[in-house]
């Protein structure tokens, strides 16, 4: 049976947040519920209390030991509790006896980022995406919805209606599974083509964790004016917009979906089509909050993603962002001896913008090449190529060649390699002795 938005979510409702700290999953912070609080908040929630504990490991049958679940289910009680939201993942067996204990809603820390996502979603492409991680989330937990079928499938004494319509509900899940993945299989295949045909452009492409001000950024860095929101998950869908470097030109800056610790699996899968613009990109600005006293474990986050997603290699530019808000001056000095090539900024005053963009140049321009290249005067095509894409600092005319010295992307090279045209590389940055238009020989 197909979860759907309306059956999972916490808004409106009156929730009790738990988190569970473990030797394997260490709280951070002096405030263990910071984080699912906002979450939590997001989705909606009114919060009305909270629980923590500490523990070696797991009870198997609730999570929680006996002596919590006794005072979280006195809470629930006492506080008309209609969901529990666990910052843990549970098991659907948990999940069946805590609900059971507490007369309450449970639901743990990857369904309420699905909620979120799924109330966000705005585009075909995003709400594909969140579909398909619910249901696949939701899959092995459809028996909760058959609480008076045995935890054996099939057997003796439950043939009959219920398993069968269990089976059915399967069967109807892993059909919608394979048919959302065929239809987001087209549309990577369609988003591939779609940033592949940018290659020979300078891409650049923001990521963070949530709510670290990337969209703030690409609306002061472009004046692209994107919806920016305090809250978390407030951008779903990749946006690109053109951003004009001085002395550089146009680059395509993109921002992307915000990280987030322990992001679902499925949703990571899901999302994959959606972030081959960082997957593609030649140049990442990992954007952190620097005044969020857990910066150093979002960097953490954020880079087991990028790995995640296979852009672990990928160059990357870290930007610690609103610099404004930070209130001791010593921890924004820790993270930048920590992290010296970053780049500290405020993407609200404009602070630091100048040196990011310096910054960006430097790390675009380590991709140029030097390169002499002697190609015959009528050959207009790999002429006018060279126009919009190097940079010439000589030509010398001899009978009907012309011979350039220059720099150029790497990776365009291969674009004007053809009978005709000979290339080879300068070693070492050439002297701009001349102007380009210099005319010597005859």
């Amino acid at each position: 049976m197909n979860q759907t938005r309306e059956n999972m979510t916490v808004r409106l409702e009156r929730a009790v947040l738990v988190s569970v700290a473990l030797p394997q999953r260490p709280w951070h912070g002096d405030d263990p519920l910071d984080e699912l609080r906002g979450l939590a908040q997001t989705a909606g929630a009114n919060i009305v209390g909270e629980l923590t504990q500490k523990r070696q490991e797991i009870v198997p049958g609730t999570y929680i030991g006996k002596g919590k679940l006794a005072e979280l289910t006195e809470l629930c009680q006492a506080n008309d509790v209609e969901v529990v939201i666990f910052d843990n993942d549970l098991s659907p067996g948990q999940v069946r006896n805590l609900e059971k204990a507490t007369n309450a809603k449970v639901i743990d820390r990857s369904e309420l980022i699905l909620d979120i996502f799924a109330t966000r979603a705005r585009t075909i492409e995003s709400k594909l995406q969140v579909e398909l991680a619910q249901l696949e989330y939701s899959l092995p937990r459809l028996k909760r919805m058959w609480t008076h079928l045995s935890r054996y499938k099939g057997g003796i004494g439950l043939r009959g209606p219920g398993e069968t319509q269990l089976e059915e509900d399967r069967r109807l899940v892993g059909l919608k599974i394979r048919d959302l993945k065929e239809r987001l299989r087209h549309v990577q295949t369609r988003r591939q083509r779609e940033v592949g045909s940018r290659y020979e452009e300078h891409t650049v492409s923001l990521v963070g964790y949530t709510n670290a001000g990337k969209s703030t950024l690409m609306n002061r860095l472009t004046g692209a004016g994107v919806y920016v929101e305090n809250r978390l998950f407030s951008t779903l869908e990749t946006r690109t917009r053109q951003w004009r470097l001085n002395d550089w030109g146009r680059v395509l800056l993109s921002d992307t979906v915000g990280f987030i610790r322990d992001l679902p699996h499925h949703l990571v899968a899901s999302f994959k089509a959606t972030l081959e613009e960082a997957r593609q990109a030649r140049l990442l600005l990992h954007v952190v909050d620097a005044a969020n006293p857990h910066a150093e474990e979002h960097i953490l986050s954020v880079k087991a993603v990028l790995k995640e997603i296979d852009c672990a290699a990928r160059p990357t530019l870290l930007v610690l962002n609103q610099i404004d808000r930070v209130q001791d001056p010593s921890f924004l000095q820790v993270l930048q001896a920590h992290h010296p090539r970053a780049v500290a900024v405020s993407a609200f005053t404009g602070q630091g913008i100048d040196s990011l963009c310096d910054a960006v140049i430097e790390m675009l321009s380590a991709d140029f090449t030097h390169v002499s290249i002697d190609v015959d005067a009528g050959n207009g095509r790999v002429l006018a190529y060279l126009a919009a894409h190097a940079e010439i600092y000589r030509q010398e005319f001899h009978d009907n060649r012309i011979k350039m010295l220059g720099s150029m992307p790497r990776h365009l090279v291969r674009h004007i390699q053809e009978p005709g045209v000979e290339i080879a590389e300068v070693n070492g940055e050439m002297e701009k002795a001349a102007p380009a238009n210099t005319v010597t020989g005859g």
